[in-house]
């Protein structure tokens, strides 16, 4: 069975070009919010950080109003859940926040996740983030077409 058998669509130049901007649109989101990241910025800041870059990127935030979803990120702090809704939550010294972003440029989506620790956090934390980086890396590495 070849790809165009699974129904995969094999993009264009274009449209590789349009999917590559989204994706630069949502790193760069993530780079500003990592470096944005600190105890006593709440996670509607950071949302609003986020919707900010992205616009001014000549972008469209992805998640906002998708299903009626108010923020522009997810942001979930410590043992919430991925998908958690921007608020009045203030980041505390040791916090853990997972930020997701997605940007859609000229109807292609980019999108995207890391994981941020707020100043100091528990040795095992720092262990766990960085095994979960390298295992990332490592599959990344080991994909292959088809």
């Amino acid at each position: 069975m070849g790809l165009l058998d699974r129904g995969l669509e094999i993009k264009d130049r274009d449209q590789i070009r349009l999917m590559r901007r989204a994706g630069l649109v949502v790193g760069e989101t993530l780079e500003l919010l990592r470096s944005s990241v600190r105890a006593g910025i709440s996670t509607a800041e950071l949302d609003a950080i986020a919707e900010d870059n992205i616009r001014s990127s000549g972008a469209v935030p992805s998640f906002k109003g998708y299903h009626g979803f108010p923020g522009s990120i997810c942001a979930s702090v410590n043992d919430e859940v991925v998908h958690g809704i921007p608020g009045e939550r203030v980041l505390a010294e040791g916090d853990v926040i997972s930020i997701d972003c997605g940007a859609i440029v000229e109807g292609w989506h980019g999108d995207a996740a890391t994981t941020v620790a707020v100043g100091e956090v528990p040795a095992e934390v720092t262990a766990l983030s960085e095994v979960t980086r390298q295992a990332m890396w490592r599959g990344i590495a080991a994909a292959r077409l088809g």
